[in-house]
């Protein structure tokens, strides 16, 4: 069994953690919060306060951090991974963050003789509990073999998507298209509102015709028709509003970085800024179909 060291133990990496420590691997944790450390404590873990603590006898580090500054500070900082992680670590960094920083760490680890992947997750708190989660990793092919053992604890579907980088692509490339979607399946329930035809009807309709996507049958903004949607719950996250504008923004500093054309990213993003703004940034994604009717009423 492996020594792990793992940065970052909040609600997606705390899980993440515990489930690697229930595949019998040793795991020194380290994160601001007390009790999050305290938690890692309970399941067997060992806490500890530094970066050094965690990383010095690591045979893989695994990251969940908030932004690429903090990706970046934590392995290329004086005080950070490579300065005290042992020859030959592997280093797995499951963060979202924008591509050119997940390159920028991912280099320098090559040349400290490291490998790194970027594994950015799909599939939420829950998936983080279950260990269903989908992983979606850039990096070469020996250091992608090397992560595969570990991401099977953490994950259902694992996909490699190429070089350095290329996972952080993929997936805000896929949040982008889901948030775009769930946009376009909002204002088409509201629409339908406004026309006097049912929830329901609509979705019998469309989820066996060619309106149908994930955002109407896994995760429908309208309660009744999918059970087990956020809009049954008052839109308690899943994944949560500022989540999703964090994605979106990615993918648009991505897309003027990359010269790409992005413009039903660029007004999803607005959206969505516009209904965290208005105090809804911890309210799931699906939720902006109330500030869509919103709109209409003014």
């Amino acid at each position: 069994m492996a020594t792990i060291g793992f940065i970052g133990l909040g609600n997606m990496g705390g899980p993440m953690a515990v489930n690697l420590l229930k595949a019998g691997h040793k795991v020194f944790g380290l994160d601001l919060s007390t009790e999050a450390k305290e938690r890692l404590s309970a399941e067997g873990g060992v806490a500890v306060d530094s970066v050094a603590e965690a990383v010095a006898s690591a045979d893989v580090v695994v990251s969940m951090l908030p932004a690429g500054a903090h990706v970046l500070k934590v392995y290329c900082g004086e005080d950070g991974v490579l300065a005290h992680v042992r020859p030959g670590a592997l280093l797995i960094d499951s963060s979202t963050i924008d591509v050119d920083s997940a390159r920028q760490v991912a280099a320098a680890a090559v040349e400290a003789g490291m490998r790194m992947v970027d594994a950015p997750v799909s599939g939420g708190v829950a998936g983080a509990a279950g260990g269903t989660l989908t992983f979606m990793v850039g990096g070469p092919d020996d250091a992608y073999e090397a992560a595969l053992p570990y991401l099977e604890i953490m994950g259902k579907t694992i996909v490699h998507a190429g070089g350095a980088g290329t996972g952080q692509a993929a997936k805000i490339c896929n949040n982008m298209l889901l948030g775009i979607s769930m946009i376009g399946v909002s204002e088409a329930f509201v629409l339908a509102e406004r026309l006097g035809l049912d929830h329901q009807k609509l979705y019998d309709i469309s989820s066996t015709a060619s309106g149908q996507c994930w955002s109407l049958t896994s995760y429908c903004p309208v309660p009744g028709p999918v059970e087990t949607s956020p809009a049954n719950r008052d839109y308690q996250p899943g994944f949560a509003a500022a989540m999703m504008l964090k994605d979106l923004k990615l993918a648009q500093e991505a897309a003027h970085s990359s010269g790409a054309s992005t413009p039903l990213g660029a007004e999803a993003a607005a959206l969505y800024n516009m209904f965290c703004n208005a105090g809804e940034a911890g309210t799931d994604f699906s939720g902006i179909i109330r500030f869509l009717r919103g709109k209409q009423e003014a």
